[in-house]
């Protein structure tokens, strides 16, 4: 692990305005919660949304106590040379780079890093529930949280990578990935040529497997899943929901009290500002040791084909029109 020291963590965030009901909740839990000092870079597209973000953090304490932070709000005027510049010569980075929004939290962070910077990029749907503090960014690798079952989807894409003999880490969520520049551009180049070609599926999950491809590439491993938890839509849970349960009342299954970070997937987003409301989320306990990295599982073929017949099988069945896809 590289020495933290006193040096500010680099935080990056891909964000439209259309995503603030909730990721204001999730930036004032950072704000509010995080012991580390830290740098945020908060990414989107038009001037028009870099001001609607300005806007919105006027009324968000960034600092409090002794703990330092600073933010900035860059659109696409502020990164197009350095998208020229960097990946001038990389047609595929700079076409998957154009493609869904989501897959720029791989991209863009490299466009502002350099050296051996610390790249910690972060989801708008996160929410720090408890004082915590990141764990240390490897010198090498990259850490991704752990989700079950899994979110490598579309299928297409998943079934290109497996033909092209690329291993996938499975179980891989996309809330938190930690790593360093410098990245093997020729290598995420040709990656993205082969899972990809022509014709990306405009799907934000395209990015999942682009991860999982990282993973099992660089090594690294799954944040502690006890400590940095994804929302998980069990049978169950789709069961409330069908039911109409209240979303803040389906969170309360939640061990909000013992988590550093609470990945918000799905539905779940939109649930938190009522849990909020309701005094759910906060517990005020402190979780600022590091916790265990869990090594990487591989994504075996004849398991994820078997899977996808399931699924078929259950989609055929009805069950995903009876309790949601």
């Amino acid at each position: 692990m590289a020495p933290e020291g006193s040096a500010k963590r680099r935080l990056f965030m891909v964000l439209s305005p259309r995503s603030l009901p909730y990721a204001r909740l999730a930036l004032g839990s950072l704000f509010r919660n995080c012991s580390n000092d830290f740098s945020l870079s908060l990414i989107t597209d038009s001037n028009d949304d870099v001001n609607s973000l300005i806007g919105a953090l006027d009324g968000l304490e960034t600092n409090t106590g002794d703990v330092k932070r600073t933010v900035q709000v860059l659109g696409e005027a502020e990164l197009a040379d350095l998208h020229e510049t960097k990946f001038g010569k990389f047609e595929h980075i700079r076409e998957f780079r154009r493609g869904h929004p989501c897959w720029r939290k791989i991209t863009d962070p490299i466009l502002l890093s350099e050296d051996r910077d610390e790249m910690v990029v972060l989801d708008p749907d996160l929410y720090f529930p408890n004082r915590f503090s990141f764990e240390p960014t490897a010198d090498a690798g990259v850490f991704l949280m752990w989700q079950r079952p899994s979110c490598l989807l579309p299928d297409e894409v998943v079934r290109r990578a497996i033909a092209a003999n690329i291993a996938l880490a499975h179980h891989t969520d996309i809330g938190v990935a930690q790593w360093r520049i410098p990245v093997d551009l020729d290598w995420l180049d040709w990656l993205i040529e082969k899972i990809g070609s022509s014709q990306w599926p405009h799907s934000m999950h395209v990015e999942s497997i682009v991860w999982a491809a990282l993973a099992m590439r660089l090594g690294g491993g799954y944040l502690d899943p006890a400590s940095w938890v994804c929302w998980h839509r069990t049978q169950y849970k789709r069961l409330l929901v069908k039911l109409g349960m209240a979303g803040a009342s389906i969170l309360k299954q939640e061990a909000f009290a013992t988590m550093k970070c609470f990945h918000a997937g799905g539905e779940a987003k939109w649930w938190l500002a009522s849990a909020q409301a309701s005094g759910i989320l906060d517990s005020g306990r402190e979780f600022t040791c590091h916790s265990a990295i869990k090594p990487y599982r591989e994504l075996v073929p004849a398991k994820y084909y078997s899977l996808q017949r399931n699924r078929r099988l259950l989609r055929k069945c009805g069950y995903y029109s009876l309790l949601g896809g």
